[in-house]
């Protein structure tokens, strides 16, 4: 008779095994995993059907979106081949570059393939060559020598009267924004009366928040990491996220997408009618109102909405290419943290990763700590986004300094990830007591040959196998019977 055991520790070597005396159907604990964001929007485009692609480039601003997103070399192939109406042999492109750039090339035309601006076409001998898009060069050629109009136009200032001023309209686009994050990390920090929709909360639920047991949504892994990235991927993941879910709530996604691609394309600070808008267009401006995007105003007989800098900023920002900004945060080689902002947001995203205490009315003063560092990676939090982000936000006199942030404090904070991390667990099962060696060579052979052997010790007749295999493994035990 073969007992069998589960859940082992594994450490750095297959010699530290410690095998837990507990039965096969338990559960095994698991340290956090470590979940990447997506942040590149136009994979979501290049994934739609080719004939909802096609629909989207019947607009030449979705088309200079789209050219925008481009890797330099990838737009410059697209504005060579835009009066070019033959197919040109992949052969030929070639030759356009350097040998030691052949990876970028290829980079490029991938991308070119990916959003179908290039299709490819291949002769009678099986030659490849590629040829633009037809809609995509048609419309571009007419946004070069025409110019492009919006499907409407802004509201005369004697309908609207005073509107926000710049200054105005970006504190109200920052102010939005943090009350989104900030209800994200906790709905405490956030008045009454700034609950966002239902199709808003099941995005953040979506990619963002999770719940168990009917308790509140909490922050998942994925949201803790969400919180230190730059505001344009930041933006883009829930503009990913947004028309993901689209089709839950019966509206066409490519529809969704054209309307923030062109709403990009709008005037900051100019007055749009709601007039203008579809049933579909006019749901979604609510939404992106409560995220700052744009601004909603009531007149005595009509509406209108207002884009801010997010919206407009919006296809300019595809390329990752994420504008500059003033950073806050001092980091000294004491492991002393200064951040200078009067941010509620600026406060509860360094009490993700530090010790915060306390707070002047223009300073924030904390430390990075062994405590606050591993409650940070408990939420799934690395270490180099950690680094990542006070790189990010240095402040202009630490910005400039090599390395912006101390190096015995960056050596530090990824040693006390690496002693965290040192042991992980895997849910196995070890298998001893076996009636004679030849069955226990058979089985170590049988897990072997499968990948899935951990450890194994003859003298004792006894293997780790992981749990992958542990159905297989019973049948053959079975057979040998």
């Amino acid at each position: 008779m073969c007992f069998i055991w589960t859940k082992i520790i594994r450490g750095t070597t297959f010699n530290e095994f410690s095998v837990l005396g507990i039965l096969s159907n338990l559960g095994a604990a698991k340290m956090p995993q470590v979940m990447v964001v997506a942040r590149n929007f136009m994979d979501m485009v290049a994934a739609l059907p080719a004939a909802k692609l096609d629909m989207l480039y019947d607009s030449a601003f979705i088309c200079e979106a789209v050219l925008r997103s481009f890797p330099p070399l990838a737009k410059k192939y697209a504005l060579q081949m835009l009066y070019v109406s033959a197919p040109m042999p992949a052969a030929a492109m070639e030759e356009w570059v350097l040998d030691e750039y052949a990876s970028k090339h290829k980079v490029a035309i991938d991308r070119l393939l990916q959003l179908r601006v290039f299709v490819e076409v291949r002769d009678r001998r099986k030659e490849v060559s590629y040829k633009m898009n037809d809609k995509f060069q048609g419309n571009m050629q007419k946004y070069l020598v025409d110019g492009g109009s919006l499907p409407r136009e802004p509201i005369s200032s004697s309908v609207t009267g005073r509107l926000p001023t710049l200054t105005e309209l970006e504190n109200y686009a920052l102010e939005q924004w943090e009350c989104f994050l900030l209800q994200l990390i906790n709905s405490s920090q956030v008045e009454r009366g700034t609950s966002f929709s239902s199709s808003m909360m099941k995005t953040f639920q979506r990619g963002l928040l999770s719940s168990r047991d009917g308790d509140a949504p909490k922050l998942s892994e994925n949201g803790f990491q969400f919180l230190l990235m730059e505001t344009n991927a930041q933006l883009w993941y829930i503009m990913r996220e947004y028309i993901s879910s689209a089709e839950e709530r019966g509206v066409d996604p490519t529809e969704l997408i054209s309307f923030l691609l062109e709403l990009s394309f709008h005037t900051l600070g100019a007055a749009y009618s709601f007039n203008t808008l579809t049933d579909v267009q006019r749901i979604a401006i609510r939404d992106l109102a409560e995220l700052g995007l744009v601004k909603v105003q009531q007149g005595r007989k009509d509406s209108w909405f207002i884009p801010t800098k997010l919206a407009t900023n919006l296809s300019s920002s595809l390329s990752d290419s994420s504008a500059s900004k003033e950073g806050i945060v001092v980091v000294e080689t004491n492991f002393r943290l200064y951040a200078y902002s009067a941010s509620r947001l600026h406060c509860e995203i360094l009490r993700l990763f530090s010790r915060v205490e306390y707070q002047l009315p223009n300073l924030i003063v904390g430390a990075i700590t062994k405590e606050s560092l591993y409650g940070a990676f408990d939420n799934g939090i690395t270490a180099e986004q950690i680094i990542s982000f006070l790189k990010q936000n240095a402040h202009p006199r630490v910005a400039d300094k090599i390395p912006v942030v101390p190096e015995n404090v960056t050596d530090q904070i990824r040693l006390w990830e690496t002693d965290r991390n040192r042991v992980d667990m895997v849910l196995s099962h070890v298998y001893e007591d076996f009636p004679s060696k030849d069955m226990f060579e058979q089985c170590c052979d049988l897990a072997r040959d499968n990948g899935f052997l951990l450890w194994e010790d003859s003298k004792k007749m006894r293997l780790i196998v992981r749990v992958e295999f542990h159905q297989e493994m019973r049948e053959f035990l079975r057979r040998q019977r």
